[in-house]
């Protein structure tokens, strides 16, 4: 078994990867930049190194990050999401220094994360996808040709791109020829590719993604599907498992067409095989993310199996510890970003210190966390500070739970979007199930929200605001 794990990461997943390692029993060591010399991964973790002052680029250095897990004795390496976690270099490195690389192989990340490479490994293996360009355009007027065959509207898409950039949907002709250019070098500046194809456009679908394991000795096994469909310029903001969007044989069908994605390619390790799925409920593959997704706990929660530990024991060359028929599912559970976001402010990110923090508890309810009272939130990387995760029975009850933690969590200092969330799921087409990825942009009310404080609330505010003037 692995026994000492470097994880290339900050933030809440940090320290989630820190907790599955002291149940393994397995050593954990951080790495921070100096903007994250207080994080609490940093806190938590058993060891930590420092990445040096560069805080834009301190976790984007592979060379670096393996130099300090050999250096420091770890025999494995984590990457979480975001950052290299998907970059087949970092995996590479490993393989070639002797360090067990948490997740896939290099060459199955290079492979997957060629958008045009995967959808054609895809309808090899039988998997519906969605009607589109037969490969890379090699200019505008191929692209328009494309357009016109399989109609309009479209998505232009960077071959290599990911986590909603590198998109654009276009009705026309006119359109097209306006952002071929914009997608090509944002392409070129965000992913080091200039590569695009085209795809049908389906508007307002609903986002539906399974969580997939898979060891070295031909094991696949799916944990059911998560419903990623309320989120704001394709980031998600809600997520939820499974979708009550979902009958039985839809369910079964995805789960089936998932393992049979991750099967023809030989993968390995935790994955997303991720679809969308049409208002005739037609399911399309979108692509599938060689990682841990940031909304893995929800899967965990009805599962009630530790993806993270099963990452750590599949990379370890260890067969998985379920079949298939071994897997269910029981009730629902959903997740919730808490972002230092205004959402007032257009989601304008809110970066300083946290004055108070209050966790919330109770039955069914998990947080997962990056923040403590007095923590400053760093203005260099991604907004997350803290996930809310829920879990009830049925849906209703799962509904009267949400609100219940929303009101529950207190987060002072900064805007979050909290009073954004309890605003969608108290809306009555959210509590109907029945919504899609344009569900944000069709309720531009819920983001002028009135809250309502209790004395409690008042109080604790006033107490927060003058802490912060005193400097406490």
């Amino acid at each position: 078994m692995i026994k000492k794990i470097l994880i290339a990461n900050r933030g809440e997943i940090a320290v989630r990867i820190v907790r599955a390692c002291a149940e393994l029993g397995i050593t954990s060591v951080a790495v921070y930049t100096d903007a994250d010399r207080y994080a609490l991964h940093v806190k938590k973790a058993d060891e930590s190194y420092s990445l040096g002052p560069d805080s834009a680029s301190g976790y984007l250095n592979a060379h670096r990050l393996v130099n300090i897990a050999i250096a420091s004795g770890c025999d494995a390496l984590h990457p979480g999401y975001g950052f290299l976690s998907e970059n087949p270099l970092l995996a590479e490195i490993c393989a070639q220094r002797g360090i067990h690389f948490i997740g896939p192989t290099a060459e199955t990340i290079r492979r997957l994360g060629d958008k045009v490479e995967a959808r054609a490994a895809m309808i090899a293996a039988g998997v519906p996808v969605t009607p589109g360009s037969d490969g890379n355009l090699a200019d505008l007027e191929e692209a328009l040709v494309c357009a016109e065959k399989i109609g309009y509207p479209v998505m232009l898409k960077a071959t290599a791109g990911g986590g909603g950039r590198g998109i654009r949907r276009c009705a026309t002709a006119e359109e097209l020829r306006r952002n071929f250019e914009r997608v090509v070098s944002e392409a070129s500046k965000a992913f080091g590719s200039t590569a695009v194809f085209l795809e049908k456009c389906i508007d307002n679908p609903r986002h539906i993604e399974v969580q997939i394991l898979a060891d070295r000795h031909g094991n696949v096994i799916h944990l059911f599907e998560r419903d990623c469909s309320i989120q704001r310029r394709h980031q998600k903001l809600i997520e939820i498992a499974p979708s009550p969007q979902l009958d039985d044989a839809q369910r079964t069908f995805i789960g089936e067409q998932a393992v049979k994605a991750a099967q023809s390619i030989g993968y390995e390790n935790a994955g997303t095989v991720e679809f969308l799925l049409t208002e005739d409920d037609e399911f399309y593959f979108m692509e599938i993310n060689t990682r841990l997704q940031v909304e893995h706990p929800i899967t965990e929660q009805i599962t009630g199996i530790d993806i993270v530990q099963e990452q750590i024991r599949i990379a370890a060359g260890l067969r998985l510890r379920y079949r298939q028929d071994e897997v269910q599912y029981r009730g629902f559970a959903m997740e919730f970003r808490i972002n230092a976001e205004d959402p007032k402010n257009d989601f304008l990110p809110s970066f300083g210190r946290i004055t108070r923090y209050f966790a919330p508890g109770g039955p069914g309810v998990r947080t997962d966390a990056a923040i403590y009272t007095g923590y400053e939130i760093p203005p260099y990387y991604d907004s997350l500070c803290a996930k809310l995760t829920v879990w009830a029975l049925d849906w209703d009850a799962l509904l009267d739970r949400a609100v219940r933690a929303l009101r529950d969590i207190g987060v002072y200092g900064v805007k979050t979007t909290i009073p954004y969330h309890l605003e969608i799921v108290k809306s009555a087409q959210f509590q109907s199930a029945r919504f899609d990825t344009a569900f944000v942009e069709n309720h531009p009310e819920l983001t002028h929200y009135s809250v309502r404080r209790s004395n409690r609330d008042v109080a604790a505010a006033i107490g927060a605001a003058l802490a912060a003037h005193l400097g406490l």
